[in-house]
């Protein structure tokens, strides 16, 4: 070109600008084999976003006590232990264990949670219900006046005994206790009061009932030391306490030393049984797991001191009575706390814990996946090529057998015919030495069936690439 006019040398370049590009990448070959690996990648987001619970809400309600109750008090503290994680822990008014239950299994109720004594749920559906562990006992004591000391609950038949009001929790175990002694409402002279709390003991320090229940708060260790110190009142142990629990499977046994209630008095003056369900954490079954995990640490925070009727550290405990422990319970009583929410704010680990799902998907199946796409490409591209080596040796075995000049002819054409097709293939130009070497490939069987054809030569690269 160097002793070409400018002229000239334009309308080469202009001539060479027309001729067609060949591209470096198949893209319609890279397409089929990469989208398979994203459509199988994007369904297995889609379907581990399916099982992927939403972020936790920022509020949930809790039904627990009166004002100035226990239940009450701790509600207040869990509200605060929840607040530091962002969470807002709103109060319901309720009446006590009775209302908590009706008002979690009903379904039109704002409750989330609440707490409930075990045994309760006799004649209500809590089918939607489960239990996040108990988190403390909540004994039920027996005070009553007799010349001597009491043996069995069903020495009260014919007396008046103090249930407790209509719909309470200590009513409820109350008449399941009688009702074992032989003892139920309406049955001979045994007259049956509704008197709790306060007024209860004082109608028992007036004389004016024979023996009164008290549970919850009206159950207090203050309250018992009271009674336990007024003259003719007598606290009623449990010989048969071990029977009790076997038949009643909600109840627990729990021994009192001589001492602990007064110490300087020693009352009681010999170790004492008494009886006591276990309040539950109840929550609904649709309650979040992570708000599932805050719920329990804070019933560790509140719950898990040592008492006059507990050891340190004895709850929350998965004890399973009327309500099934929810999984989410079980795995944190198996495992305690993820990685995340014991290192990081609560929300960040909510959402790390959320983006985990969706990522193994792509851990697991795409990134392998990309891995393998350059050589599934590289495949399609060759097996292009290599297709036509089946034709190309069968016409070299057919130049080796005796054929008339016909025959060669039409040995020939079919030769030129696989080189038309070699030379339209469309391929990648990172691709085009396999296509050359082919070419030569195409040569070497037409010196075969043409004599006097050249055959081309093969230097040690394009003989290496061809083997």
């Amino acid at each position: 070109m160097a002793n070409e006019t400018p002229e000239q040398q334009r309308k080469d370049r202009l001539f060479l600008s027309r001729l067609p590009r060949i591209p470096r990448i198949s893209w319609r070959d890279l397409a089929a084999t990469l989208g398979p690996v994203l459509l199988l990648s994007i369904a297995a987001v889609l379907l581990a976003m399916h099982f992927v619970r939403p972020a936790p809400p920022t509020s949930l309600s809790i039904v627990s006590g009166p004002e100035g109750s226990t239940y009450r008090s701790m509600a207040e503290k869990y509200k605060e232990i929840l607040a530091r994680n962002g969470i807002t822990l709103n109060i319901l008014p309720s009446q006590g264990s009775l209302d908590n239950l009706h008002q979690l299994a009903d379904l039109e109720s704002d409750a989330d949670v609440g707490f409930v004594p075990s045994g309760f749920s006799t004649g209500t559906d809590i089918s939607n219900l489960a239990s996040l562990g108990s988190v403390f006992y909540q004994p039920v004591t027996i005070f009553y006046r007799a010349p001597g000391a009491m043996q069995r609950l069903s020495e009260l038949k014919g007396k008046r005994i103090a249930i407790g009001t209509e719909g309470s929790g200590t009513r409820f175990l109350a008449l399941a206790l009688l009702k074992g002694n032989g003892i139920v409402p309406d049955s001979g002279p045994t007259r049956l009061e509704s008197l709790e709390g306060a007024p209860a003991m004082q109608a028992l320090i007036d004389h004016k009932v024979d023996a009164i229940f008290l549970s919850g708060d009206s159950a207090a260790p203050a309250v018992i030391r009271q009674l336990m110190h007024t003259p003719g009142i007598s606290l009623f142990d449990f010989p048969q306490a071990d029977a009790y629990v076997r038949r009643y499977r909600y109840l627990s046994k729990i021994e009192l030393p001589p001492g602990s209630f007064d110490l300087g008095e020693n009352l009681p003056a010999k170790p004492i049984n008494i009886l006591a369900p276990t309040v539950e954490l109840v929550a609904r079954w649709d309650l979040h797991p992570a708000l599932s995990d805050l719920l329990i640490e804070a019933a560790r925070e509140v719950n898990g001191r040592a008492g006059l009727f507990q050891n340190a550290g004895e709850f929350p405990a998965p004890l399973q009575h009327d309500f099934p422990i929810s999984d989410d319970a079980t795995r944190y009583y198996q495992s305690g706390k993820g990685f995340a929410y014991k290192h990081l704010p609560f929300w960040l680990a909510s959402l790390l814990d959320r983006a985990i799902v969706v990522l193994v998907p792509i851990l697991v199946i795409l990134i392998p996946g990309l891995r393998l796409v350059p050589s599934l490409y590289g495949w399609r591209i060759k097996n292009r090529i290599y297709k036509h080596y089946g034709d190309l040796m069968a016409l070299e075995r057919a130049s080796l057998e005796p054929v008339n000049p016909e025959q060669r002819e039409a040995l020939v054409r079919r030769l030129n015919e696989i080189e038309k097709a070699v030379i339209a293939v469309k391929m990648p130009g990172a691709f085009a030495d396999q296509i050359y070497i082919l070419r030569q490939h195409i040569s070497f069987v037409r010196a075969q069936l043409v004599p006097g054809t050249t055959v081309p030569h093969f230097t040690p690269r394009n003989l290496g690439a061809a083997i």
